[in-house]
C-alpha cells in the first residue's frame, strides 16, 4: 500500500507529483519547526534542507517533537534527519548544524529552495534570514510568536505587515522596514494579546543557564512559558500552508 495514498487522493496525482518535486528549507527545528517538518514529510515532501545549531535540552521536552529522554544532548538537526528518514527513507535530506545569521545566509539559501520556512524564535537572526530571503526573492512562511499563548482559536495566517497583537511581529516589521523590506512575507501568528516587550530576546528553545553549542551568540535570553498544543498547531498550520502552496502548478 502506498504510504501517501491519502495525500494522493486529496491532491490528485498531478499536484502530488508537483509537491514531491519541490525543495523546502526549514530553519529552526524546535517547538514550531519540528511540527512543521513532521507535517511536510508525512504529506510526501522529500527534498529538504534542515537547519538548527542547537542541541536537545531537558526543557525542550514539554513541547518539542524531537525532544525525548533518549535524544537529550544530541544535535536537533541530526535527530530530525533520522526521524525524516524513519518516516520516508527516500527523502533527500541535508542537515546543517549551523547558526542562522548574516555569515551563513549564502549556505542556507543556496541553492535556492522553492520555499523557506522560518521557525527561528530570536529576533536578530530572524530579521537577517527574512531580509536575505526577500533580497533573493525566495517565498517564505514565517512563524511569529507562539509562546505565552493559550488559545488556539486565535491563530491566524496572513502577511507579516498586516498582523496585530504580536510583539515579535511588531519588532520584526520595524527592523525589516529599516532594511527596505515590504509586504509579501506570509506568516502564522496569534491575535491573542500578551504582555511582552522584547527587552530581552525571546527564547522558546532553551533555558537560561543551559549551554548548548553557540550559546555565546547574542545576549542573555528570556525564557517564555509555552504549551505543546499551541506551538504544535503553529507548526502544523505552517506545514498545511506550505503543502497547499507547493502543490499548485
Amino acid at each position: 500500500m502506498d504510504r501517501f495514498i491519502r495525500t494522493r487522493k486529496l491532491l490528485g496525482e498531478e499536484r502530488f507529483k508537483l509537491l514531491q518535486s519541490r525543495t523546502v528549507t526549514v530553519v529552526g527545528l524546535g517547538a514550531v519547526g519540528g511540527y512543521a517538518l513532521e507535517g511536510l514529510v508525512r504529506a510526501g515532501i522529500r527534498r529538504l534542507r534542515i537547519i538548527d545549531h542547537d542541541t536537545i535540552q531537558p526543557s525542550n521536552i514539554n513541547r518539542q517533537l524531537l525532544a525525548l529522554e533518549t535524544t537529550l544532548g544530541r544535535p536537533k538537526a541530526e535527530v530530525a534527519k533520522e526521524r525524516i528518514l524513519a518516516i520516508n527513507s527516500e527523502c533527500q535530506v541535508e542537515a546543517l548544524q549551523i547558526f542562522a545569521g548574516e555569515e551563513t545566509l549564502e549556505q542556507i539559501l543556496s541553492p535556492r529552495p522553492d520555499l523557506l520556512i522560518d521557525a527561528i524564535d530570536s529576533l536578530n537572526p530572524k530579521t537577517q534570514l527574512l531580509h536575505g530571503a526577500y533580497l533573493s526573492k525566495i517565498p517564505v512562511i514565517s512563524s511569529m510568536g507562539a509562546a505565552l499563548r493559550t488559545d488556539p482559536t486565535m491563530i491566524r495566517t496572513g502577511d507579516l505587515f498586516e498582523t496585530s497583537n504580536c510583539p515579535l511581529a511588531k519588532h520584526l516589521r520595524k527592523r525589516l522596514r529599516n532594511r527596505g523590506v515590504g509586504e509579501g512575507i506570509a506568516c502564522v501568528y496569534s491575535l491573542e494579546q500578551v504582555d511582552f516587550n522584547y527587552e530581552l530576546p525571546a527564547d522558546d528553545a532553551g533555558v537560561v543557564g543551559e549551554a548548548p553549542p553557540f550559546a555565546d551568540r547574542g545576549r542573555k535570553r528570556n525564557v517564555l512559558g509555552s504549551l505543546p498544543t499551541v506551538t504544535g498547531i503553529f507548526g502544523l498550520t505552517i506545514a498545511n500552508q506550505a503543502i497547499m502552496r507547493l502543490s499548485q502548478p
